[in-house]
């Protein structure tokens, strides 16, 4: 299940790395919650309508759109709850319009584009490496993730995976900085493979890493 927010327009400056204002405005809706330490069945796009004022940060003139989506249509209520009681997010920012989806039904290898670029990493040899989608292995971790998060959920797991669209013309790598950490995140449409329900968990809950923090989220 997912709620499509539309936001105010800002009356501070929004800086680039405003993804943690985002998290805990989440959180602050949900209340006392230990979501954010488990493993996240719900997942977080960036906000969309902004424009940039050079190296200064972001406004959003006419407000900005955002979702939040859920495997757990409970967290999905207390949101809504949370958001009625405290509309506010930052920056002068609240939200002022909440519409509700239901997960849609997709057919096998249906292509997403993305609500928030999708983070690959691993913990090799002592240190975390962030793979592109350019890279040979990439794809089978992407699959990886997307096994572990249905096997957790209770899902079959069977037929399903995920795996990026690098033929795709826009398709491309950036540095995202949450927390003051940077992360090497892929723009980059992702097909997957699947029943309606393994895809539309997907749909849900996002691909790939740290979509609690507002990663690997699919429109």
């Amino acid at each position: 299940m997912r709620i499509y927010l539309k936001l105010s327009k800002n009356k501070e400056v929004v800086p680039f790395d405003h993804q943690v204002n985002l998290v805990g405005a989440m959180h602050k809706w949900l209340g006392k919650n230990d979501v954010h330490d488990q493993l996240s069945f719900y997942s977080l796009s960036w906000l969309r309508g902004g424009r940039g004022l050079g190296n200064n940060g972001l406004v959003f003139p006419n407000g900005a759109d955002w979702f939040i989506s859920a495997h757990d249509t409970d967290l999905i209520k207390k949101l809504i709850n949370g958001i009625l009681d405290d509309p506010l997010i930052a920056f002068g920012m609240k939200v002022i319009e909440v519409t509700l989806r239901d997960t849609p039904t997709y057919e096998s290898g249906t292509r997403f584009y993305l609500g928030s670029p999708v983070l690959v990493k691993r913990n090799l040899d002592g240190r975390q490496k962030h793979f592109t989608f350019d890279e040979a292995e990439t794809d089978t971790l992407l699959t990886e993730t997307f096994h572990f998060k249905l096997s957790k959920a209770g899902l079959p797991v069977s037929g399903a995976a995920a795996r990026f669209d690098r033929d795709h013309h826009a398709a491309k790598t950036k540095l995202s900085t949450y927390r003051g950490i940077q992360n090497k995140v892929n723009y980059c449409p992702v097909i997957l493979e699947g029943s309606p329900e393994q895809i539309g968990f997907a749909w849900d809950v996002g691909v790939g890493n740290s979509t609690g923090i507002g990663f690997g989220s699919l429109q």
